[in-house]
């Protein structure tokens, strides 16, 4: 089965590079190329594609737009494509498969290709039988980070980790939100929670992890829930159990278990 496939960029060199790239993929079909976002949802409409690589910035109507404009039951699977990285958590608002960094090399287009398959459940080709190994890899110890190494553009960023207010889940992606502004990082919520430092880091739900010394209060709220509120005011629901966290808060580390 072969993955229909729009491309759309306002860009002809831009077009040519994703042409290329997609052409090597042996499961790839481009079935039609668009220059504008209009065009864009004319073609998609009429075509049904499985899968659209789509510019986000394109004159007249971008690619957020698009992806609106389309019939939410007959999403193909989205692949941004743009040399910024500040839309990346509206991309993922509107259901994105992956968000394209330029310039992107060809094992990067093959990463979100990949995804793409596992969004339409198409096989590329024979796997092995066994798991794949990044289950277990996950479950080994991580050394602990110390900075964040963030791409911007043609160069890499350094965030030092206690910079970071807190960090937010956005699909694929993080968002690592500092006093100075934001930064878009391609990891899990999972990896980092085992990477972090736990003295200074606690993930109290499943897309929130916060820097415990950005820390003010801890809220109650209605019945059962709590909020955890930090120094700039940002408030967000904790799913994590007040005891714990509030022993997290008054204590360099985490407090062994009761006979451990």
């Amino acid at each position: 089965m072969s993955i229909r496939t729009v491309v759309v960029d306002d860009e002809p060199l831009a077009r040519n590079r994703l042409r290329k790239f997609l052409a090597q993929e042996p499961d790839v079909e481009i079935v039609g190329e668009c220059t504008n976002g209009p065009e864009a949802v004319a073609c998609i409409r009429e075509l049904g594609p499985d899968a659209v690589f789509l510019d986000l910035h394109m004159p007249q109507m971008d690619g957020l737009q698009v992806v609106r404009a389309l019939p939410a039951e007959r999403l193909p699977a989205i692949v941004f494509v743009t040399a910024h990285d500040q839309h990346a958590v509206e991309a993922f608002e509107v259901r994105a498969t992956d968000y394209l960094l330029k310039p992107f090399t060809r094992a990067r287009l093959q990463e979100a290709v990949r995804r793409v398959r596992q969004r339409l459940q198409v096989p590329a080709g024979p796997r092995p039988a066994q798991p794949a190994a990044p289950v277990t890899v996950v479950e080994q110890p991580s050394p602990r980070l110390n900075r964040f190494a963030v791409k911007d553009g043609n160069q890499t960023l350094f965030v030092k980790i206690q910079d970071v207010d807190y960090i937010e889940a956005a699909a694929n992606y993080v968002v690592l939100c500092t006093s100075k502004g934001n930064h878009i990082l391609r990891e899990t919520m999972r990896n980092l929670d085992v990477s972090l430092p736990p003295s200074l880091f606690l993930r109290i739900s499943r897309s929130v992890i916060v820097n415990l010394e950005r820390v003010q209060a801890i809220r109650s709220g209605a019945p059962g829930e709590c909020q955890v509120v930090l120094h700039n005011g940002r408030e967000f629901l904790m799913t994590r159990g007040v005891k714990e966290v509030q022993e997290r808060l008054q204590y360099a580390e985490p407090r062994p278990a009761a006979g451990a």
